[in-house]
């Protein structure tokens, strides 16, 4: 699990977000270019965070395991 490149991920769509809301002129193919990076980076970000929820998932286990 990568939590480095995570955090590197969503900031890289914030800045995305941010220069979508903030641009003036519109660019075809540009805006083509960025949105499939954007949609990328969501995808891998869906799989990190999926790493992240089985990783919780198997401490809660644990923890409840050693309760009993």
């Amino acid at each position: 699990m990568d939590i480095k490149n995570l955090n590197k991920n969503l900031k890289r769509l914030s800045e995305i977000s941010d220069w979508f809301n903030n641009r003036k002129d519109i660019d075809i193919e540009k805006d083509l270019k960025i949105v499939k990076e954007a949609s990328n980076l969501i995808k891998e970000s869906k799989e990190q965070l999926k790493e992240v929820e089985n990783t919780f998932e198997e401490i809660k286990k644990e923890v409840e395991n050693n309760e009993k």
